[in-house]
């Protein structure tokens, strides 16, 4: 099963999809498209998708 959650980046404010096939978010991390920071995801979540 997958789960979709809608993320925002701290630095630039951008909002770009990340996909898990857990519920689990701790110790996960994206890095930005768009500025190339890496950042937590269960911090940055807008919702599920």
């Amino acid at each position: 099963m997958a789960f979709f959650f809608l993320v925002k980046c701290p630095s630039c404010g951008n909002k770009m999809k990340y996909h898990s096939t857990t519920k689990i978010l701790s110790g996960k991390k994206k890095r930005c498209v768009y500025c190339g920071r890496s950042f937590s995801v269960k911090d940055h979540v807008l919702n599920e998708i």
